[in-house]
């Protein structure tokens, strides 16, 4: 890999502040792994600019004739004017978010229909508002899975390449959207989950994740399949091992859903967020490292003001190691109930006493 190019590889929140601020003027191409969130930029773009209105293009399933069709009472006048399809949102008359999605797969006849659109945001005599934002989101091209453009539509716009989630980052963000504790917890103890594939010379060297000289690996672990594998798990009380094993492993694949699995066994260790709200200096306190972080991630995923406090009484029979797994997650900015926990005296109390100073600054 070139390390000085992937310098400027940006994360998500990177990428959608630049596209917040230039992607009125220049069409961005996102250039990413598979399965890593670039999608998910027009939900962050749509939350920044309300006014806006999403527009989801997908490119895969268009041909020549869906970009455009003639309006055929303009005949009438000697000429036909073209009406665009709606999902580039030429007709909307205002300020619009647009995203060319797996721009790369698109049949060529399509990316040059869309040349026009994505340099000067028009087409068939149709113009967005000057305040919309266009971007497109394409899979690196060593992945091998169709992404191919040509030099004359790379030079219409800018390519960012994204930079691959590291597994403390997709911690971070599953704390706060609901992403099974249990999963988070594996995710944490096997960071090879989020290894870049160039870095892998020999596919064997890693059965987790997607490799383009594995042959016949189609399963493999990337956030997106992870989110999947985490509403699996959160239905595990109604199924059988046989069942949720079948499941994960036709969802992350068979090295990571057997390793799953026998990570799973532990939460039997676990003690049960009642008797931490009922009895917090009593509760059972796990035996093994793994399942303090289990605990720990289950408490941020679903903590509550009225039993932060019984937590708080737990925490302290808690190693130094595992309380500090908790207040820096808790530190993070992305940590939805940050405000909840900072403002609570016996955390802040905590806090001081064991030289987490910054916490009681934040609130």
């Amino acid at each position: 890999m070139n390390t000085a190019q992937n310098m400027y590889n940006l994360d998500l929140y990177e990428t959608e502040g630049l596209l917040a601020e230039l992607g009125q003027d220049i069409t961005f191409l996102i250039t990413g792994d598979m399965g890593q969130g670039k999608s998910s930029l027009l939900d962050m773009l749509s939350e920044r600019f309300p006014e806006h209105v999403p527009v989801y293009f997908d490119a895969t399933n268009k041909d020549l004739g869906d970009m455009a069709l003639p309006d055929l009472n303009s005949a009438n006048d000697g000429y036909v004017r073209f009406v665009p399809n709606e999902e580039m949102g030429l007709h909307l008359n205002k300020p619009v978010i647009v995203m060319i999605d797996e721009y790369g797969k698109a049949n060529p006849s399509v990316k040059n229909a869309l040349n026009l659109f994505m340099y000067e945001r028009k087409m068939g005599g149709y113009k967005l508002h000057p305040d919309s934002i266009v971007f497109a989101t394409t899979n690196k091209s060593g992945e091998g899975v169709g992404d191919i453009l040509q030099p004359h539509q790379y030079n219409r716009i800018t390519e960012i390449t994204l930079r691959k989630l590291s597994h403390m980052d997709w911690i971070e963000w599953g704390i706060s959207n609901g992403i099974d504790h249990l999963l988070l917890a594996w995710v944490k103890d096997n960071p090879q989950l989020f290894y870049p594939w160039e870095n892998v010379k020999d596919p064997d060297e890693n059965e987790f994740i997607f490799h383009p000289k594995a042959v016949g690996r189609k399963h493999f672990f990337t956030p997106r399949s992870g989110e999947k594998a985490s509403r699996i798990l959160q239905k595990r009380a109604h199924l059988s091992d046989v069942q949720l094993t079948a499941a994960l492993i036709g969802t992350i694949g068979q090295r990571g859903a057997k390793d799953l699995m026998a990570f799973i066994r532990l939460a039997d260790k676990l003690p049960t967020l009642q008797s931490i709200k009922d009895d917090p200096k009593n509760a059972l306190v796990p035996d093994t490292a793994a399942a303090k972080v289990m605990v720990v991630y289950r408490t941020l995923a679903s903590l509550e003001k009225d039993w932060l406090n019984a937590w708080m009484d737990y925490l302290d029979r808690l190693d130094p190691e595992t309380q500090g797994l908790f207040a820096n997650n808790v530190a993070s900015p992305k940590y939805s109930k940050q405000s909840m926990v900072m403002t609570n005296k016996k955390f802040t109390d905590w806090a001081m006493a064991n030289n987490y100073m910054f916490a009681a600054d934040k609130v």
